[in-house]
């Protein structure tokens, strides 16, 4: 594995803690500043919100800068946003570290991508985006436990430092490691790969496809508290084989993903659409809502290298703006999961129904990979 892939994803699994931290402090940040639990999830609303914006707009600012030197600039904002999480007087300061933070979040790893494939060879380029996807993913199996950890037995800022001493070994790494780092194209021709209507379609079935994961997850608690019957205290090792099945998912694609993208494709969203209505009924049972979640986490980050990769091919002439904006899609597609599996909650059909959400989510997409695939082949055909 080349070094810079390291460097990459020590940056991810970084990232990935500060993007969930909040999840296991929550209860303490709340009483900390003495707000309600509600007002205390703004912490990872305005995130999401931040990654949304921040993706396409610091990307677009740094078209005159290499990926190396961008790379390094995201790292540097993203150790003065988690300082000024941890180090903030009130509530306010923390919303506003979260927001520095998240704007790092969506250029890193869609300019990350492209430095990874970069630095391998054609052949093993969804490879090399699995490897630092893998940070992001073992974030979730060691870092949310072990920053939940600290939260609770000294205080929740310290999770925080902790993060932001991750991004300096993160920024010490890309000045190392990365070598090789091209300039982007001019924001004009960035902008001009978004008239393929390929590129749209593509992050259209990213939106659909990753987002039905968070239909679920995102009510994993309730569902496995309240349906399940497993005690409060199982829900973090229950992340945790979540997390793991993420890990083992992203690696296996990315390797069937450089062999053949699209029917990878295929099979991770049809798998991912099958475990997530199974989940309706398997929520029911601890053994197999155990197997489940450890499927969906499979399934559901199996499909994050050929959704990469299928926007970076079909921007290739100039993929920063469009491989960045992907990771906005990913993010904007667990945000609107969310809250669709949250009306179908409110509207007392039950915790079980945001799985119907998530795998008709995901059978759209891969109704629109199916169409996308069509148009393609009867382009070449034409040609």
């Amino acid at each position: 594995m080349p070094l810079a892939l390291l460097a990459l994803a020590i940056g991810a699994f970084g990232i990935g803690r500060t993007e969930f931290a909040v999840m296991g402090l929550l209860p303490d940040m709340a009483a900390g500043f003495g707000v309600s639990i509600p007002l205390a999830g703004y912490a990872t609303t305005v995130y999401a919100l931040g990654v949304v914006i921040g993706a396409p707009l610091m990307t677009a600012l740094g078209t005159r800068l290499t990926r190396k030197q961008m790379l390094m600039l995201l790292m540097g904002l993203f150790i003065v946003g988690n300082v000024l999480t941890a180090v903030a007087p009130v509530f306010g300061i923390v919303l506003l570290g979260r927001i520095v933070s998240s704007f790092t979040h969506g250029a890193f790893f869609g300019i990350g991508a492209l430095v990874a494939a970069d630095v391998v060879a054609s052949e093993k380029r969804a490879t090399a985006i699995s490897l630092m996807f893998s940070g992001l993913t073992l974030a979730n199996v060691v870092g949310v436990p072990v920053g939940t950890m600290l939260g609770q037995r000294y205080d929740w800022r310290v999770t925080f430092f902790a993060i932001a001493a991750l991004g300096v070994i993160g920024l010490l790494g890309v000045v190392k490691l990365v070598q090789r780092a091209k300039t982007a194209a001019s924001i004009g021709r960035e902008l001009a790969v978004f008239r393929n209507p390929q590129v749209g379609l593509a992050m259209l079935m990213t939106v659909l496809g990753f987002g039905g994961v968070f239909a679920a997850v995102t009510y994993l608690a309730s569902m496995l508290t309240e349906v399940t019957g497993f005690a409060p205290s199982s829900v973090i090792w229950l992340t945790a084989v979540f997390g793991l099945g993420m890990v083992v998912g992203n690696l296996i694609s990315g390797r069937f993903t450089d062999r053949a993208m699209m029917p990878m494709l295929y099979v991770s969203l049809t798998g991912l659409a099958l475990a997530l209505a199974a989940f309706t009924f398997t929520a029911h049972n601890k053994v197999a809502a155990t197997i489940t979640i450890a499927l969906i986490g499979a399934f559901g980050f199996a499909t994050v290298p050929p959704l990469q990769k299928r926007v970076m091919d079909q921007a290739a002439a100039a993929p920063t703006l469009a491989s960045a904006g992907n990771i906005a899609a990913f993010n904007f597609g667990n945000a609107l999961a969310a809250w669709l599996g949250g009306l179908v909650i409110s509207a007392g059909i039950g915790f079980t129904a945001p799985n119907w959400i998530g795998a008709l989510m995901t059978v759209a997409a891969l109704g629109v990979a199916l169409i996308a695939s069509a148009l393609e082949r009867r382009s070449t055909g034409r040609g």
